[in-house]
């Protein structure tokens, strides 16, 4: 007897949208960010050399750091999801999830990783993208903490730029726009992210496990970024390095681009040089830190990826 015919899979034209848009802006704000790097050669060489003087130690304890971002990774995924995961490959899928989310656009490719483990771990597909929906804004929500105890606890440090109105008006009516047109979709989505975080904050360590987690991911990456001034010997305090990253990295995530390449390079210059940081040295910090969490890491991670597809892993 023979077996019934299967029906062939259909691409979802929804999704190829969207990432064909994501990756044209993310080619255009990689473009841009190239072009800025041309134009300011100087500087690009000036930061190179800071940082092949850079003190041995204090780029170590950086190195450390960023080692240790992976497994707050894999704590918080732990955290927004009920039942135990694997904690070995859970971490080893967090080291390839960073490498494959320098490779795609906004987060697509983390997010498609972690989706693909969480699935290969038993969980249905709405749980599994709502655990990284519960993932993601409690990274975004411990940024906000941080930033808001860092402000609270060194009045004054936090300098925040004259910004034009128009861009922010023009910004908040497209966000109201996108909200309005998405109104339906974001109700669900947010319905069931809410459900799931109001289960995490019933059980103690799975909430220990996502907030501690998140926390700590955001410091540890502001961490790196402090050992790094520290071994440059950057003029501005270390709270004040903390803040000028912790902002960057929420204002990056406006653009979608593999990794925040450009965009966070840009505003973590910006916000360095607009706290007083020579360029020079501004550009020696944006260097060392890309090249501790992104460079050096990227080719064994990918690696780790292929290893991990070939197992069944992901």
């Amino acid at each position: 007897m023979s077996a019934p015919p299967v029906a062939p899979t259909t691409p979802n034209p929804t999704v190829g949208r969207r990432i064909s848009w994501q990756a044209g802006v993310s080619l255009l704000v990689v473009l841009g960010a190239l072009y800025l790097a041309r134009r300011h050669w100087p500087l690009v060489e000036e930061g190179v050399a800071r940082l092949a003087d850079a003190d041995r130690g204090w780029l170590l304890v950086a190195s450390a750091a960023t080692v240790a971002t992976w497994a707050c990774s894999a704590l918080a995924q732990q955290g927004a999801v009920a039942r135990p995961l694997p904690a070995r490959r859970l971490v080893a899928v967090q080291f390839a999830a960073s490498a494959a989310n320098h490779v795609l656009p906004a987060g697509l490719g983390a997010g498609a990783v972690n989706l693909r483990f969480l699935t290969r771990c038993g969980l249905p597909l709405a749980r599994s993208a709502t655990a990284l929906a519960v993932k993601a804004t409690s990274g975004a929500v411990a940024r906000v903490f941080l930033i808001a105890s860092l402000a609270l606890a060194c009045p004054g440090v936090l300098r925040v730029p004259h910004v034009p109105t128009a861009p922010v008006a023009v910004a908040l009516a497209v966000a109201a726009l996108a909200a309005a047109l998405l109104k339906g979709p974001l109700r669900r989505v947010l319905r069931a992210v809410l459900a799931d975080v109001r289960a995490v904050l019933e059980l103690p360590a799975r909430a220990a496990a996502l907030w501690g987690g998140s926390l700590a991911f955001a410091g540890l990456h502001a961490s790196v970024v402090i050992a790094v001034s520290q071994a440059i010997d950057l003029p501005l305090p270390p709270a004040q390095v903390a803040l000028a990253y912790l902002a960057a990295s929420s204002a990056a995530v406006l653009l979608p681009t593999p990794g925040g390449l450009g965009s966070l390079d840009a505003a973590l210059a910006l916000a360095l040089t607009l706290a007083g940081a020579p360029a020079g040295a501004a550009a020696s910090v944006v260097l060392g830190y890309r090249l501790l969490t992104v460079w050096l890491p990227l080719l064994p991670g990918l690696l780790a990826l292929g290893v991990l597809v070939r197992r069944r892993v992901v």
